[in-house]
């Protein structure tokens, strides 16, 4: 059934949060989102959205970036720092390759621009919810040779050292450890870990690559947990167990 899920094994609807403040197009997402049976909170400004947020739980929030009070990539990049994990699309009518990437670089699952046909929004809600909902209901512990991925608790320990990683980097490097030594392109890397298919942003992968492996190094420098196969793409390759 479409818009529910099983929390405290009750089955109750998915929780959507709009952020718009065009009313017109607002009450028409909100028909549509309703249609398909999800509960949806509807704020017009930052600082509402961070009121709701801070007191109800969400299963996906869709964000327009030009609000009254401020732009909605700034909240986005204040929720992933403050380690919440909730999906989120933003709604914009900035359209350039910049913006976008802008966008995706701040932490945004999506990115759907305005105008666009409903058949879309509802596909690309459907699509974010079922991957949030396999995230949250995933509880395997990948381990290699001094290294222990939770995808659970989502803690990565390196070297005996604990990793602190933004929910992209740890969704980029769990991705790649599930697929030991297998080589990946950008753009494989970017439809399986953002979702979509973005032409000609692959290089938001290149700079979530680079921070991922400069934390990793830090555990141990000796190491090169990322690889990069030259004129095709990047791989993980687990450290090897040590010979007696």
């Amino acid at each position: 059934m479409n818009g529910t899920a099983k929390h405290n094994g009750h089955v109750c609807p998915q929780h959507i949060l709009l952020v718009e403040d065009e009313q017109d197009l607002a009450k028409l997402i909100i028909l549509n989102l309703k249609a398909l049976n999800y509960s949806v909170d509807h704020a017009t400004t930052l600082k509402q959205a961070m009121h709701i947020i801070e007191h109800k739980r969400l299963d996906l929030i869709l964000m327009d970036r030009m609000l009254p009070d401020g732009d909605g990539i700034m909240l986005c990049e204040q929720l992933r720092q403050d380690g919440k994990e909730v999906p989120l699309m933003l709604l914009t009518a900035k359209d350039s390759e910049a913006d976008v990437v802008l966008g995706l670089e701040a932490g945004a699952d999506d990115y759907l621009v305005k105008p666009f046909s409903v058949l879309e929004l509802r596909a690309r809600v459907k699509a974010l919810l079922r991957r949030g909902k396999a995230q949250h209901e995933q509880t395997q512990q990948i381990e290699f040779n001094s290294v222990t991925i939770n995808s659970s608790t989502r803690e990565v320990t390196a070297f005996n050292k604990a990793l602190t990683l933004t929910a992209r980097e740890f969704d980029l490097l769990l991705f790649l450890a599930k697929h030991p030594q297998q080589v990946f392109s950008r753009m494989q890397l970017l439809e399986a870990v953002w979702g979509y298919h973005y032409d000609g942003y692959e290089h938001t992968v290149n700079s979530h690559i680079n921070r991922l492996r400069n934390k990793l190094s830090l555990c141990s420098p000796e190491h090169d947990l990322v690889k990069t196969v030259w004129g095709v793409g990047y791989k993980f390759s687990p450290p090897e167990v040590q010979a007696h």
